[in-house]
């Protein structure tokens, strides 16, 4: 994948990167319900799955905010161009399989190659995934249950991969709204880049209901 080193010298964070790092626990998150309305009105028109549909936008909005393409490497910083979203898809037996999606096309283009791409992860039913690890976003659904917060495993030695998940949407009212989860290393995004990502989602949300 395509990045650029940040120059550690003149990074106005350095000394939050190095406190944050020396953490066990360096993760920062948050849960917010996110306004769906719209959305969902326009994928009822035209028929576009609500998984697929909600990953494009997800993984447009994260990729929107140049920290959250950020990754820690050795004592230093990558800035990736683009960041796939790394999906997991449920299997029959109750367990999961990845699937990595690029979501830079317009949507028209992405349903199709996502769909295929779908279709043969779930064939395949792997855990493994072909795409430089560091780069992926950590996509994931909790379909089943609408929550008002989550608590994800994560890895030790952290890692640096922003991890995204969103609960079953709930209506009231007018209005829709879904939980979204964000996590990330603190070492790498404060909280302005947090609310910058759903500044962004509400963005892609509203371009996508707007889209003919």
């Amino acid at each position: 994948m395509d990045y650029t080193r940040i120059d550690m010298a003149h990074y106005p964070r350095k000394a939050h990167f190095d406190y944050f790092r020396s953490l066990a626990y360096p993760y920062v998150g948050i849960t917010a319900q996110v306004d769906i309305t719209s959305f969902l009105a326009r994928l009822r028109e035209c028929g576009a799955p609500f998984f697929l549909s909600f990953v494009y936008c997800v993984t447009r909005a994260a990729n929107a905010v140049k920290e959250l393409r950020r990754r820690i490497d050795g004592d230093g910083i990558r800035e990736y161009a683009w960041c796939p979203g790394s999906v997991t898809l449920a299997l029959p037996d109750e367990t999961y399989c990845y699937c990595t999606l690029d979501c830079r096309a317009d949507f028209a283009q992405y349903l199709p190659a996502a769909e295929a791409a779908r279709e043969e992860a779930l064939a395949k039913a792997s855990v493994e995934d072909g795409e430089d690890g560091d780069s992926l976003l950590f996509l994931s659904s909790l379909p089943w249950l609408s929550y008002t917060d989550f608590t994800q495993p994560v890895p030790f030695p952290a890692d640096s991969n922003p991890r995204i998940t969103w609960g079953k949407f709930h209506e009231e009212g007018e209005r829709a709204h879904i939980p979204v989860t964000l996590l990330c290393n603190h070492a790498l995004v404060d909280g302005r880049h947090l609310a910058a990502f759903y500044e962004a989602l509400d963005r892609e949300l509203a371009f996508f209901a707007q889209t003919p």
